[in-house]
């Protein structure tokens, strides 16, 4: 089963210069409990953008067209194509960005973990495809209010594609 994971902020942005739009510890262990155990896929601005590489405790799949790159610890794919046939069909697989592989893969998804951010990022340069509520429905919507530790206001949101959408 394929999902994504991914924090949006108000107009859907999801990162600028190769970076996430802020700093949500929350969030990000919220991300971790969620992947660990599991296989993510990525393309490689996000797999050279993580702090971490490769993320422990999980199956890093790297897809990128460049056939002479290889990451240590990461399976490689170089098509979708290829990406489908190295992930376990009964498992689920964590799409973690960025634009183009959400883009790529939001038509084969079946599950969305959502954390919007009730913040705009007008200088953001990488967005999320919009979520048309009428495929979707909302299984989770939890709010987080900022505190000390978390700068914006925020939601996680599980979508499931609903059924006459598939």
């Amino acid at each position: 089963m394929l999902s994504i994971i991914v924090a949006i902020g108000k107009n859907y942005e999801i990162g600028q210069n190769n970076s996430l739009l802020c700093h949500l510890s929350d969030d990000l262990k919220r991300f971790k409990q969620i992947t660990s155990g599991h296989t993510v896929l990525m393309g490689k601005n996000t797999y050279l953008s993580l702090p971490v590489k490769p993320l422990p405790k999980r199956t890093n799949i790297v897809l990128t067209r460049d056939l002479s790159i290889s990451f240590s610890g990461c399976k490689m794919a170089h098509s979708i194509e290829e990406a489908m046939q190295i992930i376990d069909k009964n498992e689920e697989t964590f799409i973690m960005g960025g634009a183009d592989i959400y883009k790529q893969f939001f038509p084969l998804c079946n599950k969305l973990y959502v954390t919007r951010i009730d913040a705009e990022f007008p200088n953001a340069d990488t967005f999320f495809p919009k979520i048309e509520e009428k495929e979707w429905k909302i299984i989770e919507n939890t709010q987080h209010p900022a505190d000390e530790n978390h700068i914006y206001n925020f939601t996680y949101q599980t979508y499931v594609k609903k059924e006459n959408h598939t």
